[in-house]
């Protein structure tokens, strides 16, 4: 029997692996990573916590983030293929609002698109290091911080979707600075 070309069984291995592109970015339900390059047009691949390196001398990569860049989350316990999620707007110097997929429950299963999600600049040095994130289980941010590389720096424009038309700046605000403003008690 003759085998068919590696590029017919790669082709046919990636329909079956590899995401639909969605119609709109928050109708998007898969993991982070296909989320984020496409939202961002970084053309990275692989597992999230290895975008960090794989920037380097590719795209611009810093500590401050910029609409439409991707926060690179480090690999760490929770997060053991680490996670990338897309900038959608800068509330002020400690506080973030990203779009990603992948991580609180929607109806009761992850992969779902959240548009604004609250982050929050927790390092001391004020580096975005350290953060902690908006978790819809909780109903506020999230009892984990989490270790990120930094912010790598998309060379487009970002997608309008990437935004609502009338984020929540007060309840970012709120779910950074007042304690135990969630509700909810779970822990992400």
């Amino acid at each position: 029997m003759k085998r068919p070309p590696l590029a017919l069984v790669a082709a046919f291995a990636c329909s079956l692996a590899c995401p639909v592109e969605a119609r709109s970015l928050l109708d998007y339900v898969g993991q982070c990573v296909p989320f984020a390059r496409q939202a961002s047009g970084i053309q990275i691949y692989g597992d999230a916590w290895t975008w960090w390196d794989q920037a380097d001398g590719r795209y611009k990569r810093g500590e401050r983030p910029r609409v439409g860049s991707v926060i690179a989350f480090a690999r760490q316990s929770r997060l053991p293929l680490g996670h990338v999620a897309v900038v959608s707007r800068i509330v002020e110097d400690r506080v973030l609002m990203l779009t990603h997929a992948n991580w609180s429950r929607l109806n009761g299963a992850r992969g779902h698109a959240e548009q604004d999600v609250t982050v929050f600049d927790v390092s001391s040095r004020n580096d975005w290091s350290e953060v902690k994130v908006w978790y819809r289980d909780a109903d506020g941010l999230g009892g984990t911080i989490y270790k990120v590389h930094g912010f790598i720096y998309s060379p487009g424009h970002p997608r309008e979707e990437l935004t609502s038309r009338s984020p929540d700046y007060v309840g970012a605000l709120i779910d950074a600075y007042v304690p135990g403003a969630g509700a909810g008690s779970a822990r992400r």
